[in-house]
């Protein structure tokens, strides 16, 4: 049974119906529960409270759950006691769980009953498809979004003779022999997390990872990641960290320090970071970031989002969806967008968001110049069947059996082909499970 059809059966039958509260003599009180920790978290927590002290009608109770698994397993939990959140932070590869658990309030209704008119086209096609049901309607709002980009050392590349990022991954090889002669011994770190490594490299590429389109149209999806282009990048970042030229770093934050303490030169990671290492590498490096390279001859695409969106339970009161309402509603202000964007990396979801910053000469501040990049990377192209999105039910395993493989793969333990072709029989094995548990059901 998967998490979220355990929250299905846990869900109260129906949606309970919205409804405009009479005013309240004390806030109403509605919970917030995220997977977010350390500074992301204390940043939640500022947010919560500039919306509790914007208005006198309704308070944001912010609780960290630790993780992203956590924080939904925590929900199931609640359910069971009759004392979930109202709004829940679910990350990307949830989505499809969530939609065919039918334990929340969509969007849209949400903000309807309550009395807001949202113009739902204002978020960025490639950050809103993710989220979006097979006819583009949100189920829920888009929230910490991110995506992958390409971090450089640039002092590193003129002392090697160098002057520009590598656009794709033949300059990246280029680049890497070039470091390493120049007497860096880690020209590129990285590891195999699939969202950036795979998922990332499949959209820009335009490759499917499973059949019908992602998942998107049915739960008879099954994986091809092995029968792609993806199988010779593999092989190619196998054959660069033989002979020295890439490392491997898999442990923790082990990939992202070791750029941040100028020992590794490149390293793929998420806009997300883009704070982190300003605030961290040492001063006087110079550093940048630029759109993830693609191998020569390819026809880019957009890349994929990344990171959470939220999502309205249901079982609460009607009172507390109106809180939740105007909660979405504040964070949707462009005002609010750019505060976010400052102190956490992540980017806004909306257009007006965006230009908002743009007006205001966002990107042109020292700390937060390159990462309009990401927007660049994401709105690339619009969103094609293959990088729009995954809809593919238990992804969380799947992503874990992937990386299970291709760190064996990188580790030699096994051949490229044999691993790959491993790792999909076992993520089809996952496939076949959610779809019997879900038999008769559509995904919206």
């Amino acid at each position: 049974m998967t998490v979220m059809h355990k929250l299905h059966g846990l869900a109260m039958a129906g949606v309970v119906a919205l409804s405009a509260g009479a005013a309240q003599a004390e806030p109403v009180e509605f919970e917030f529960w995220y997977g977010l920790t350390g500074d992301l978290s204390e940043r939640i927590q500022e947010m919560c409270q500039t919306f509790n002290g914007s208005q006198d009608q309704f308070k944001a109770v912010c609780t960290s759950q630790g993780t992203y698994d956590a924080a939904v397993q925590n929900a199931i939990a609640a359910f069971r006691a009759n004392k979930q959140p109202t709004v829940l932070q679910v990350f990307d590869a949830g989505t499809a769980d969530l939609m065919l658990s039918g334990a929340f309030v969509p969007a849209r209704e949400l903000m309807e009953k309550a009395g807001y008119d949202v113009n739902w086209d204002d978020y960025f096609p490639g950050i809103a498809d993710y989220y979006a049901t097979s006819k583009g309607e949100l189920y829920s709002f888009p929230f910490n979004s991110s995506t992958a980009v390409l971090y450089w050392n640039k002092d590193a590349f003129q002392k090697a003779g160098l002057s520009e990022a590598p656009k794709t991954y033949e300059e990246v090889e280029t680049a890497a022999r070039a470091l390493k002669e120049a007497g860096y011994a880690c020209p590129y770190a990285y590891d195999v997390d699939p969202w950036q490594f795979m998922e990332q490299f499949s959209a820009v590429h335009d490759l499917p990872i499973a059949t019908q389109n992602n998942g998107y149209d049915g739960l008879d999806a099954e994986l091809v990641v092995n029968q792609t282009r993806f199988v010779d990048h593999v092989a190619f970042f196998k054959r660069m960290t033989d002979e020295g030229l890439f490392q491997l770093k898999e442990m923790g934050q082990a990939r992202l320090q070791s750029f941040m303490n100028n020992e590794c030169m490149m390293m793929q990671s998420s806009i997300a970071d883009h704070g982190t290492v300003g605030k961290t590498m040492p001063d006087g490096v110079a550093w940048d970031v630029a759109m993830v390279p693609v191998w020569e001859g390819t026809e880019r695409k957009n890349s994929l989002v990344g990171g959470a969106s939220l999502w309205a339970l249901a079982g609460n009161s009607p009172e507390q969806y109106e809180g939740a309402a105007a909660f979405f509603a504040f964070l949707a202000k462009p005002e609010q967008a750019e505060w976010w964007s400052t102190v956490t990396g992540y980017i806004p979801v909306t257009n007006s968001g965006y230009e908002y910053m743009m007006d205001k000469g966002f990107y042109d501040e020292a700390p937060y110049k390159g990462r309009e990049i990401a927007i660049e990377s994401l709105t690339y192209t619009p969103p094609t069947a293959n990088s729009r999105g995954i809809r593919l039910g238990g992804f969380i395993q799947i992503r874990k059996e992937l990386r299970d493989a291709l760190t064996g793969i990188m580790a030699g333990t096994t051949e490229v082909q044999p691993g790959l072709d491993q790792a999909v029989e076992r993520g089809n094995a996952i496939l076949r499970r959610f779809e019997k548990t879900y038999a008769g059901k559509q995904l919206p």
